[in-house]
């Protein structure tokens, strides 16, 4: 018996309403994903970091090139960095190439590793 009622309901309901229920569920999904997908991704830094002053004078790092290298940390491209510190892109590489040297590195992602290991960005 219940069957047959619910299959009568089922008959009763217009189109309109089945539209509106999936229009309802896409809603409800999408506003789900877009608050996933757009979640602010917390970085941990450790407090306890300081700044090896002894590696920085036996690298030989200037202030310009340590600013250069904390901001490739944060992951700014070249010309973010060269808009950042003021300076032209020629400068900002000239920058990145000294550090490469001096890091013994001949990539970012492999300078970036050095620089922690010397304690020189968190």
């Amino acid at each position: 018996m219940k069957i047959i009622q619910y299959r009568f309901w089922v008959k009763d309901l217009t189109i309109e309403f089945y539209v509106g229920f999936i229009a309802v569920m896409f809603t409800v999904l999408g506003v789900w994903a877009g608050l996933r997908l757009t979640r602010k991704k917390v970085v941990y830094v450790s407090p306890e970091f300081e700044l090896d002053q002894d590696e920085l004078t036996r690298l030989n790092i200037s202030k310009r090139e340590l600013e250069v290298l904390q901001l490739m940390a944060k992951g700014h491209s070249n010309q973010e960095i060269a808009d950042a510190l003021f300076v032209s892109l020629n400068t900002v590489k000239t920058h990145l190439s000294n550090l490469f040297l001096k890091l013994e590195a001949s990539r970012r992602t492999q300078a970036l590793q050095k620089a922690k290991e010397h304690r020189l960005i968190p």
